[in-house]
């Protein structure tokens, strides 16, 4: 097997029955006023609704759950700027296994406090992936911990491909599949899923346009490991990694670029017209939906809402002034 090759469908299956007890069967949704909007029938998999508020918890429960009991006694280490840090503290609690999470100094507060809240020890750096890399590289050292990788590990693609598969199972077949990509975990997850179950869907990761690095990458078919993120998505400013890169590459998985506007109007979308609360790096997959990006007139379309985390603290402080903080 070549290192970088991605996981098997069968390492997928194996994710999803060691996880199965510790995950939630998140339900699946829909939306007739989305439906309207881009003449399809949509269903949307509510990661959101997940354990520590995103789909991240699949990976990483599967990712500890992978360990030698000489691995799980020196703990566990990595870098995240909230999703993957809140999943890997609460996996690890679960497994009796320390963890010690980098956060950059500008992720979201209630990220960096759920993280600290579910036991583990948030360490902040400077925002950017130099120090994120160069910080926990550094508590390696002085500890021994086992790294995590929020999305490149073979493991944690497979059980982020869990939630593709309960989404097909439960609602499938689908003709297209939309999923966020950063560092492309759930969109490789997700095309492994499908190449299986659904081989004759189109599987497309929505990017932002201010951080394009995935969309780059694939048109030149040459990674690009560092971008300048400019955007309101915060889960989604992490580069490819060389795994990802090489199964969506070989898949010939597209990606399609979004706006900051059109995030925040699927946002809000989502928020009043179906009552579910998600974060922007999830309300990118549904953007294209609303406005017409896709052409997905009659078609069955799954969606990913990949996640719920968001700091709450400015919009209750707007809508009652001086009673909205904490």
């Amino acid at each position: 097997m070549n290192a970088l090759d991605g996981p098997s469908y069968e390492d997928v299956a194996l994710a999803r029955e060691r996880i199965a007890p510790l995950v939630h069967d998140t339900p699946v949704a829909t939306c007739h006023a989305l439906d309207r909007a881009c003449n399809a029938a949509v269903f949307l998999k509510c990661e959101n609704l997940q354990r520590t508020g995103s789909f991240k918890f699949r990976g990483a429960s599967n990712a500890i759950a992978c360990l030698t009991k000489a691995e799980r006694e020196r703990g566990v280490i990595t870098h995240s700027s909230g999703n993957h840090a809140q999943a890997l503290a609460l996996a690890a609690r679960l497994h009796g296994v320390s963890a010690t999470v980098v956060v950059p100094e500008d992720a979201p507060r209630a990220k960096r406090e759920a993280a600290a809240g579910y036991g583990a020890r948030v360490v902040p750096c400077p925002p950017t992936q130099a120090d994120r890399r160069d910080t926990t590289r550094r508590l390696i050292e002085e500890s021994g911990a086992v790294f995590v990788d929020s999305h490149d590990a073979v493991a944690v693609i497979a059980g982020q491909a869990t939630a593709a598969v309960d989404l097909i199972e439960s609602a499938g077949p689908f003709d297209v599949l939309l999923t966020p990509v950063g560092g492309g975990g759930l969109l490789s997850g997700t095309t492994i899923a499908a190449e299986t179950l659904v081989p004759s869907a189109q599987v497309i990761g929505c990017e932002p346009e201010g951080a394009d690095d995935a969309y780059r990458s694939l048109r030149d078919g040459k990674r690009i490991a560092e971008v300048q993120s400019r955007t309101i998505a915060d889960g989604l400013k992490t580069s490819l990694g060389e795994r990802t890169f090489r199964i969506l590459s070989e898949h010939g998985t597209r990606i399609v670029l979004v706006s900051d506007a059109q995030i925040v109007s699927a946002m809000r979308f989502v928020w009043e017209r179906m009552k579910l609360v998600i974060e922007p790096s999830s309300a990118i997959a549904v953007a294209p939906l609303l406005f017409g990006t896709l052409p997905v007139g009659g078609k069955r379309v799954g969606v990913i809402l990949s996640g719920g985390n968001v700091s709450l603290d400015a919009a209750f402080a707007a809508m009652y002034p001086g009673l909205g903080s904490r």
